[in-house]
């Protein structure tokens, strides 16, 4: 909800949850808030925060604000890809928590070999304790039929895994790295998140993800500014089943287009046909014979016949755009 007014984010006394797990009236900060209390999201109510947060909160504020609820929970295992919400709440929480921090990287066929050496190594640098899981989405046939709830299917079959992690090493407490850009996105798997319980520390204090990238970079993160990369299956249209052979084929692809100086893209997979996404700061590079001939051939080694070059450019999630309205509209929920 939009308004001039400037919105605070305060917790209910008698339920014990952050506002933004229930739906809510908002109001200006020059009036109450006042939640309503109806569809609720179940957090664990031994888990108390007492400020209130602003909306128009500093990065810096909204950061003590993570580390403190962070704290209260005495030890959480965070969903960490290697990406840069999940490094940083990681690394946020290692640093309020030591050794009650775990990081769970999932390792499975639509994790790319390269994001997970990042991964790790950045664990690695940080000191942050890891533990590699491996997931087997790709048994799940609800998953691999790709339709719109895939990533519902993933995070659920994820999520189970670490509840039984957790249970057996003593921890209670899941968290992944949603931030608050992410509520206006079409994202199946928060509603995975939310039937397991699982918190999302990051967007409970407001954080987007250009703080995020900012706050990394100032506690000297190298990843501060990596490009964002979700799963390999995230590349496949829907309606095409995801199998271990089509992972491979984009991987391969994107790989070698990072071979030849591209940073921030993503190969769409259109069965025999290979839609190239490049960043519009890298397109113009793309736009040269030579340059397309490279891409072309490199593509056709992986198995695609026919190679197109988006015109757009690269942007986040274009294969949600053959996705009914009705869809789009639950987001998350």
């Amino acid at each position: 909800m939009e308004s001039s007014g400037v919105y605070r984010i305060v917790v209910c006394p008698t339920l014990n949850f952050p506002i933004e797990s229930a739906k809510y009236i908002h109001r200006p900060s020059t009036g109450p808030s006042h939640p309503l209390r109806i569809k609720t999201r179940r957090y664990n109510r031994s888990v108390s925060t007492t400020s209130a947060i602003t909306l128009d909160a500093s990065p810096a504020s909204k950061l003590h604000a993570l580390e403190d609820r962070l704290r209260a929970l005495g030890a959480v295992m965070v969903a960490y890809s290697g990406g840069v919400d999940s490094a940083f709440l990681a690394a946020t929480a290692h640093k309020a928590l030591g050794n009650r921090l775990l990081a769970v990287l999932a390792d499975s066929p639509s994790l790319a070999r390269h994001d997970m050496e990042q991964a790790r190594a950045f664990a690695e640098t940080h000191g942050i304790p890891l533990r590699i899981i491996h997931t087997e989405e790709l048994d799940n046939p609800d998953y691999r039929r790709n339709d719109s709830d895939r990533c519902f299917h993933c995070k659920t079959e994820l999520f189970e895994e670490m509840k039984q992690l957790g249970a057996q090493l003593g921890f209670t407490h899941i968290a992944y790295g949603m931030n608050a850009d992410d509520r206006r996105d079409y994202r199946p798997g928060q509603r995975a998140a939310e039937q397991h319980e699982v918190l999302a520390p990051l967007a409970d204090v407001g954080l987007t993800k250009q703080e995020i990238r900012a706050l990394a970079k100032d506690a000297g993160y190298a990843l501060w500014d990596r490009p964002a990369a979700p799963c390999l299956s995230s590349r496949v249209e829907y309606g095409r089943p995801v199998t271990r052979e089509v992972l491979e084929q984009v991987e391969r692809a994107e790989e070698s287009l990072r071979q030849l100086g591209f940073r921030e893209l993503r190969v769409r997979h259109h069965g025999e046909v290979a839609r190239v996404e490049i960043a519009r700061a890298e397109l113009s590079r793309a736009l040269t014979l030579e340059m397309m001939d490279k891409i072309s051939a490199e593509l056709h080694r992986v198995g695609f016949r026919y190679v197109t070059l988006d015109c757009t450019g690269f942007r986040s999630g274009s294969l949600n755009a053959v996705l009914p309205a009705d869809v789009l509209l639950r987001r998350g929920a």
